[in-house]
């Protein structure tokens, strides 16, 4: 059993009573309990001001971590909003707030400046909870704090169950939140996400500290919350499901010219792409490159449940790719900015094949004497580029200069740079 699984398993940090640990860590044990209620009952949603600048109040006289969480209605809207935000905080009880009715969360985000915000997997909650002006400027993660830990299995619920012995009920994660009146059962679940988020924190920094990886993680958790903004993707049309099957030029402009009128009317409606046309539709239609309204309209995808308009819509974005000059066709594959696939090495530069099948070997042994996942050691993409063209003189220094320039942090470059040094050192390399 590894340190985490240990860990996990002992009663020091479960319990099965109806509160959380003591601050002694004690706790009885026994099988998992349901959490079926949160301790203050539901909190009425926030929806005007005057209840916003109590919850602020409230929020910035209370004290510790402020737990954080934020559900969307992904597969259902256009984009990835808030349409709900939860916390929870000492001194302060839970607040559900919508933020379809409060759009500003600034006010609240200014209150917690300097307080460390609990999120669980924070990287895909933080870009919604910008947008409506909350941004933390300390942040702990309970998901990637298990990944570092070595747990096998990191979601909340899994987290929760395995360290505090609680059961988090998960029956309404994939709902749409978008829906209003959020019905009770919805706003239960949401007030449970985050009942025992800093209990879960308080027990995942006390292993951190016991496996010596507590300053690792917070590196990362600083990383986290100084990383800026993701830049747009660059032809968002190319990640198009079943986009391996389309090889030629004029297909891949239908492709893009499908995706981009499908983007702009789901936009316009406010809802998922995917509910105004599925990928698999798109890909059909640039493989046979219909002439006619007709012939579309046999294909998979835009059957008889579609209207005469909308074949119309979709066929005058196949016509216009057809009709595009050559020279306004997209061009097969996307520019590659770092190393070619390491599938194509091999035949490349076998040299550099060898540095990467060392490294990625060193890499996949140190991970797993740390019991944690390689990734989260080291950026594989940081591990291909190294390889790919590594330093001119091989060396400690010039190494950990490398890893830096890639973005890793202290930790991975003190733990890393021996393995890579080591790898393209070795014969053959």
């Amino acid at each position: 059993m590894t340190d985490a699984q240990d860990t996990a398993a002992d009663g020091s940090l479960r319990t099965t009573g109806g509160t959380p640990p003591d601050d002694a860590g004690s706790s009885v044990t026994g099988a998992p309990t349901p959490l079926l209620e949160p301790r203050e009952g539901i909190p009425p949603v926030v929806t005007d001001a005057a209840a916003l600048a109590e919850v602020v109040a409230a929020f910035a006289a209370g004290s510790g971590p402020v737990a954080v969480d934020a559900e969307r209605a992904s597969g259902y809207r256009y984009g990835q909003r808030a349409y709900l935000v939860q916390l929870r905080r000492e001194g302060a009880g839970s607040a559900l707030i919508d933020p379809v009715a409060c759009p500003d969360l600034s006010g609240l985000g200014e209150a917690l400046s300097g307080v460390e915000w609990v999120l669980h997997a924070a990287t895909q909650d933080l870009p919604c909870l910008r947008e409506i002006g909350m941004l933390p400027t300390r942040l702990f993660d309970t998901e990637l704090a298990g990944r570092l830990a070595g747990f096998p299995r990191v979601g909340l619920g899994a987290m929760v169950e395995g360290v505090l012995g609680f059961v988090l009920e998960k029956g309404h994660s994939a709902v749409d939140w978008s829906t209003r009146p959020l019905p009770e059962p919805w706003l239960r679940y949401a007030a449970l996400d985050v009942e025992l988020l800093i209990d879960l924190r308080d027990a995942l920094e006390k292993e951190l500290d016991r496996q010596g990886k507590l300053e690792w993680a917070l590196q990362e958790f600083d990383a986290i919350a100084a990383a800026p903004p993701a830049e747009p993707r660059k032809d968002p049309w190319r990640r198009t499901s079943g986009m391996h099957k389309v090889r030629r030029r004029r297909q891949l402009g239908v492709v893009r010219e499908l995706w981009e009128t499908r983007d702009r009317i789901a936009q316009r409606r406010d809802v998922s792409p995917g509910k105004v046309l599925s990928d698999a539709a798109i890909v059909e239609a640039a493989l046979a490159l219909p002439g006619s309204v007709h012939a579309l309209a046999a294909l998979n995808g835009f059957g008889h449940r579609m209207g005469r308009r909308q074949l119309e819509q979709w066929q005058a974005a196949v016509d216009r790719a057809r009709s595009l000059p050559d020279t306004a066709l997209p061009q097969p594959g996307q520019p590659v900015t770092g190393p070619p696939p390491p599938r194509a090495w091999a035949d490349k530069d076998p040299a550099a094949a060898a540095r990467l099948a060392a490294a990625r070997a060193g890499v996949t042994a140190l991970a797993e004497r740390l019991n944690m996942p390689q990734e989260n050691l080291i950026s594989p993409d940081t591990v291909r580029r190294i390889c790919w063209e590594p330093p001119r003189s091989v060396d400690t220094g010039s190494v950990e200069d490398a890893l830096a320039g890639y973005g890793a942090r202290a930790w991975q470059v003190e733990l890393v740079t021996p393995v890579l040094v080591s790898a393209l050192s070795a014969k053959g390399a």
